[in-house]
């Protein structure tokens, strides 16, 4: 029952239940987090990272990859793990390095709850302080020291591996 049945039953009389009367309230508290067409809601501190398993938690590192034939859907926590997803996954689900495969990354300057997501393949990426260390923000246009994704993924991917070393 939405908020106007709810309004229009009780100047009636008609009899509504305390469940009902909850989920009529409830249901205008929904915020629009301006999903992506195609891009599936991130249930924040609970949906985990793909590659680190950890709670997305900060909306200004989170990402998305959408592809393959079954439409997986991948999560992730910092924009670092896109990259190493990217390249120690390929293997499994070759769809990872598709063009036709979707990537969206949050706008690191956007800030409180407000969400922008951006294209990850047209983002530039500027040095910050990221949930994983990769300490990279995906940004809407160039910024002094910014670089692109291949860039960015192969930074990435170079220092996990002199890590490993």
């Amino acid at each position: 029952m939405d908020r106007r049945g709810f309004l229009a039953a009780a100047a009636h009389g008609i009899a509504v239940t305390p469940l009902a009367a909850a989920l009529s309230t409830l249901g205008g508290c929904a915020k629009d987090e301006g999903w992506p067409e195609g891009m599936q809601p991130i249930k924040w501190d609970r949906d985990t990272c793909i590659i680190c398993n950890m709670a997305i938690s900060d909306r200004r590192f989170a990402g998305q990859m959408r592809g393959g034939p079954k439409n997986t859907v991948f999560k992730f926590d910092d924009p670092g793990c896109i990259a190493l997803c990217i390249n120690d996954k390929a293997e499994k689900f070759p769809w990872v390095r598709d063009p036709a495969t979707k990537i969206w990354v949050a706008d690191s300057n956007v800030r409180g709850n407000e969400m922008r997501w951006l294209d990850a393949r047209t983002a530039q990426y500027a040095a910050k302080f990221s949930p994983m260390g990769y300490n990279f923000g995906a940004v809407a246009y160039p910024v002094g020291g910014s670089v692109d994704f291949p860039t960015m993924c192969e930074h990435v991917v170079s220092k996990v591996r002199t890590k490993k070393s």
